[in-house]
């Protein structure tokens, strides 16, 4: 993006003489980059088309009607409107909305009495698609590196993601903090996932089966296996402490395992980025060994049979995080090769799993009303846009569209986040006024300040993502000195620079306070109800795979997806909410609760679809079918209270408590058969083993479920009151 701003600059410096030729090419590359976002070529090609378009046809429009103050206003409301409420169709468009904003507040700055409109306008459609070609020609010559950069990322996450769960095996404290933690970091994962699947899987529908594309959809699917092993490790905390309240160190090791497998993943993020060359770690194995040992040692002190249950839970632990060892050793294995017998997807299955984008022009119906936030949004920050506008001309400030720029950066749908960036845009700018001034006292030279333009311009670009408030400082010291090397009295430009910054700060955040504030309250049992059909589908597709067994079916792994997008997308809202003021974070408590229940059912159920997929299981007992029928019962209630509607549902004749009672009967025959069997020398039955264990599994997690499920009930409950 520097590249592409800076060259035209130059070029129409030194080649032109007139510099302002460049700087309409480079603002036409400014309005279009927006919409480079990660994404399928398709989707990144059509972006910057229409970005390239919108951005010509508003320079065109109000560059035309500038003067005329009459007509202005009503336009420049209608505009903005419009431009901000296509952001209903999605992520990528909110973007171009963006760009649409941006290219309305710099039509105010240059006077077209002085220059043809019509060439400012076309030599943006110019940098648009000059932009284009580069995106092209990147993509080209480094196909790659977006997608690598995804995988680094998605790593680095996961391997964050583990850590957690480690620091919650031993948390001496309240976990709600590390489970809030857990939910951000899934959030992030989930979405480097969905950019990860556009990317990858839509190359393979378009392309033959590369060897490139081959290793991409591979080491994909090991990472959501990755994932899927985390979620599924739904430990009982409150019991967990309870069995091993006076054997703590016996699962030391457990969380060092943890932290070695994140390790690792760290370090095969850094061999994508060839920072390292790919070493096996040599800790992993006799972590394990030591699990093994304080297992058999757990089972010697407390004795069985009264170690049965705690060893067990210890076993199936250990179960897990060694198939996440395997998990990462096919990451390496990956990295290094790939065994051709491993399954890839067909074009017609990796389709399924693509989330298309819904275009349809009901969305625009749909969502105009004051109980969507995006309506709510494009409405107030018309009319703060409006206000914002009128000061800049009843003051006479030195350059308002700079009020115009500070609203559309910082204002967003929701409070928290225009809260935040408020903050970070006000002292960034004054960090950037600050260093700007500085230098200007010290030297009056040019080519300084074309330097610091020039660097600080790639460095802004870098950091709006990762860091806004050192953007900010960069954005201010690159338009400050680029300002310099035509305005003498830089110093007044500095000043205005922070004043209206300071406006617009202030205009942003008072509208979204004042204007049809979107509180998250509002609006977050749609993401509930959304999470807990998901959990519902994904509870009947895991009962069906139980029943038919054998290879497990797309419409499954479709399935499993939208559940995990989903519980994704209800922590993003839960995230959103504790951002509002305190005042606006009505039944925090009880919202939480809806969250942690969701996240532990997702735990559960994935804990109960990975045993199902990895292990030979017997034939499938009445009492399962019950406890589903009771738990989706119990679910649909939750969905109606939510919804304010009545249902009914036939139950199934025999009672949970009896479907308790047959499962509790069957492991105590299993128990005093294995006791047998230790008893006559047969150490290693492993039939009969293997029952124990699925009996023990399933039907702690089936009664895990069911509470959850009447815990959810009370809790709805208590969030519709």
């Amino acid at each position: 993006m520097a590249i592409a701003i800076l060259i035209p600059v130059f070029l129409s410096k030194y080649f032109l003489q007139d510099i302002h030729f460049g700087f309409s090419i480079a603002l036409g590359v400014l309005f279009c980059a927006p919409a480079d976002v990660p994404g399928s070529t398709k989707h990144v090609f059509f972006g910057i088309l229409i970005a390239t378009f919108l951005s010509f046809s508003l320079t065109l429009l109000f560059g035309s009607i500038a003067t005329i103050f009459w007509l202005l206003l009503p336009i420049l409301g209608i505009s903005v409107f419009a431009v901000s409420y296509i952001a209903v169709f999605g992520f990528r468009a909110s973007l171009i909305s963006f760009v649409g904003l941006l290219s309305i507040i710099l039509s105010f700055t240059r006077d077209y009495s002085k220059e043809s409109l019509l060439q400012h306008a076309s030599l943006i459609a110019l940098g648009g698609l000059w932009y284009l070609m580069l995106t092209f020609l990147k993509t080209r010559l480094f196909p790659k590196i977006q997608t690598d950069q995804f995988f680094i990322k998605t790593i680095e996450k996961t391997a964050d993601y583990l850590r957690v769960r480690g620091d919650l095996l031993l948390c001496t404290t309240d976990r709600n903090e590390l489970f809030q933690k857990l939910f951000k970091l899934q959030f992030e994962i989930n979405e480097h996932h969905e950019t990860l699947r556009d990317i990858i899987l839509t190359s393979q529908s378009k392309n033959t089966l590369s060897n490139k594309v081959r290793r991409q959809q591979l080491l994909f699917t090991q990472l959501v296996d990755v994932l899927e092993l985390a979620v599924a490790n739904p430990v009982d905390y409150e019991k967990f402490d309870v069995v091993f309240e006076k054997h703590k160190e016996k699962i030391e090791d457990f969380k060092k395992l943890m932290y070695e497998i994140s390790h690792q993943l760290d370090h095969i993020s850094r061999v994508i980025r060839k920072e390292e060359e790919l070493k096996p770690n040599t800790e992993i194995p006799s972590i394990i060994k030591n699990i093994e040992r304080n297992i058999d040692l757990y089972r010697i002190l407390v004795t069985m049979p009264k170690a049965r249950f705690g060893t067990l839970m210890l076993l199936n632990l250990k179960n897990y995080q060694e198939k996440q060892v395997q998990n990462v050793i096919s990451l390496e294995r990956i990295l290094n090769n790939y065994a051709t017998n491993d399954k890839i997807l067909s074009v017609k299955e990796a389709t399924r799993f693509l989330t298309p984008q819904d275009y349809d022009f009901k969305k625009l119906t749909e969502n105009f009303t004051f109980s969507s936030p995006i309506f709510k949004h494009s409405l107030r920050l018309a009319i703060i846009t409006i206000i914002g506008f009128i000061i800049g001309k009843l003051f006479s400030m030195q350059n308002p569209y700079w009020i115009l720029l500070t609203i559309a950066v910082i204002m967003r749908p929701s409070f928290g986040l225009t809260k935040t960036r408020s903050i970070h845009r006000v002292i960034g700018t004054l960090i950037g006024a600050t260093i700007a001034a500085v230098v200007i006292l010290f030297t009056q030279n040019p080519v300084v300040y074309g330097i610091i333009a020039t660097i600080s311009l790639p460095l802004a670009f870098s950091l709006v993502q990762l860091n806004y408030r050192n953007a900010a400082v960069f954005i201010t010291l690159n338009v400050v000195f680029v300002y310099a090397l035509f305005e003498p009295n830089i110093l007044s430009v500095i000043q205005f620079r922070i004043i209206d910054t300071l406006i617009g700060a202030a205009l942003a955040f008072s509208a979204t306070y004042f204007l049809w504030p979107s509180w998250q309250f509002q609006n977050i049992h749609e993401y509930f109800i959304n999470a807990i059909k998901s959990n519902q589908l994904f509870l009947k597709e895991i009962a069906s795979f139980y029943h038919a067994k054998g290879e497990v079916s797309t419409t499954y792994k479709v399935i499993r997806k939208k559940a995990f997008l989903d519980i994704a997308e209800m922590n993003s809202a839960f995230q959103r909410l504790s951002q509002d003021p305190k005042s606006k974070q009505l039944e925090l408590s009880t919202i939480y609760e809806i969250t942690v229940f969701n996240n532990t059912f997702l735990s559960s159920l994935t804990s109960l679809g990975t045993y199902f997929r990895n292990n030979k299981t017997s034939t499938v007992p009445i009492e399962f079918d019950v406890f589903v029928e009771r738990i989706c019962s119990n679910i649909k209630t939750a969905i109606s209270i939510l919804e304010d509607t009545e249902i009914s549902h036939k139950l199934a004749e025999t009672s949970i408590e009896d479907a308790e009672n047959s499962y509790e009967k069957t492991f105590n025959e299993l128990s005093d058969k294995r006791d047998f069997e230790i008893a006559q020398g047969e150490e290693h039955s492993a039939k009969t083993g293997s029952q124990l264990k699925e009996i023990l599994l399933v039907s702690e997690q089936l009664k895990w479920l069911f509470k959850l499920s009447e815990n959810l009930i009370e809790s709805v409950k208590k969030y519709k009151k």
